[in-house]
């Protein structure tokens, strides 16, 4: 049964089903009983009321007439066995020694008897079994009619109740089924039962990351169309000089040109790569864990540091204090392995880079200072944006690596900010986590 509605009802209906036969099936018992208990007390009061009226004595006549039906029998014995009242001429039931409730089998029938000794005489009252099985039958019947008749009302009441409480998911469904393939907007949350809210709440998660995810793609795919002209149109340019050069001198320059151009077109590639790489992660939704910055920061700078020795530049921890994030230790080796590479590719030969992971009240804190020149203040949020290039001359650039940089930071919630270093001269880069993990 996939229908959620159909299982609440079938299970809802079944179960009123079986509470009112069950209800009925004890009420009906429990009747028959009392009515039993109530005959029973009435043959009791009945002989009790007659005893009073008696006398000791065997001048005790009259029959009743033979056409006389009555429901109770009551017959008068002395003590010798001698009948000497009946009101029913017709049942002539045996006298019983035993005196209170009993049991008599005649006329093909059995007799509830009750029999009471008063002085010389005994009192018998009689009741015929069956009438008084069809009362007390009538009186069950009576008693569980209004079950029977309230099971149904139950039932559509149930029925409605259900079927107005699954109201808003098949208006979720509606609304899900006539969207269109590329329709991601946020389904309609009004009105939802607290069972079914929390559902539709993650499906508009999982629309929005989607939606996230397929604008990554869309801005990678125009980035690339994009960037990546200027390279390969260089690249050709490079190719035809290196046709045309005739003695070695310009063909070994024009061939350095060409390989300087396509570690650059590498580089650019690279770095779109892992841009949109995280783009994706971020918009994926990935679950964050417990990353110590000190093995972030070792790492990196174990990635860094071969570039570094190559200009002579002293590359280092300043300050470690002991501190986790959570986050995605890959996702933040690059963020740190990007900085410290935009840093020594700007920092002159023979310069400083450091690194520092600090602990503060407001958070966790990652800084990368350098002796470089530093950029303009004008310069310093513009630099975070994809594909602006820094009008220093110092190194050439994708345009990339501090776009990676504030797309990993956002994906942390962290936030990053660029000044000028007050121990080193250069520029200043942290990156503030906002809580410890």
């Amino acid at each position: 049964m996939k229908s959620l509605r159909a299982r609440l009802l079938w299970f809802l209906l079944a179960a009123i089903v079986l509470a009112a036969a069950t209800q009925a099936f004890v009420a009906y018992r429990t009747v028959l009983k009392e009515a039993d208990d109530i005959f029973d007390y009435h043959m009791q009061q009945m002989a009790l009321s007659l005893r009073a009226g008696l006398p000791a004595s065997s001048t005790v006549g009259g029959l009743g007439g033979d056409d006389e039906n009555f429901e109770f029998i009551v017959q008068v014995w002395t003590a010798d066995g001698s009948r000497i009242f009946e009101s029913a001429p017709q049942a002539a039931l045996p006298q019983r020694a035993v005196l209170g409730f009993s049991n008599v089998q005649a006329h093909r029938t059995t007799y509830r008897v009750f029999s009471l000794q008063t002085g010389a005489l005994v009192i018998q009252v009689a009741q015929d079994m069956a009438a008084r099985r069809h009362m007390a039958g009538a009186l069950a019947l009576r008693t569980v009619g209004p079950i029977a008749l309230a099971a149904p009302l139950l039932m559509l009441v149930v029925w409605w109740v259900v079927s107005r409480s699954l109201a808003p998911v098949a208006r979720v469904r509606r609304q899900v089924a006539a969207r269109q393939a590329d329709d991601l907007s946020p389904v309609s949350e009004a009105e939802l039962p607290e069972e079914v809210r929390p559902l539709v709440h993650e499906l508009n998660l999982l629309f929005d990351r989607v939606r996230r995810a397929f604008d990554a793609q869309k801005h990678f795919v125009a980035d690339a169309a994009h960037e990546l002209r200027s390279p390969l149109a260089a690249l050709k340019l490079q190719v035809q000089g290196l046709k045309r050069a005739t003695d070695p001198d310009a063909r070994e320059l024009a061939v350095n040109r060409l390989a300087a151009g396509i570690d650059r077109a590498t580089r650019l590639v690279e770095q779109m790569l892992a841009l949109a790489r995280h783009e994706a992660s971020a918009a994926a939704g990935a679950r964050p864990e417990p990353v110590s910055l000190s093995e972030v920061a070792r790492l990196a700078i174990s990635d860094a540091i071969a570039a570094a020795q190559a200009q002579d530049i002293d590359i280092g921890i300043a300050r470690d204090d002991a501190v986790s994030v959570g986050g995605h230790a890959e996702a933040l080796r690059m963020l740190l392995r990007n900085l410290l590479d935009n840093a020594v590719k700007y920092v002159p030969a023979g310069g400083r880079v450091d690194v520092g992971i600090i602990q503060a009240d407001a958070g966790a804190g990652l800084v990368v200072e350098d002796s470089g020149p530093g950029l303009p203040e004008g310069e310093r949020e513009r630099v975070l944006d994809r594909f602006y290039r820094s009008g220093e001359p110092q190194a050439s650039g994708s345009g990339l690596g501090l776009a990676i940089v504030k797309s990993i930071a956002d994906l942390h919630g962290a936030t990053v900010s660029l000044d000028r270093s007050e121990r080193l001269g250069g520029l200043r880069v942290t990156v503030r986590f906002p809580t410890s993990a």
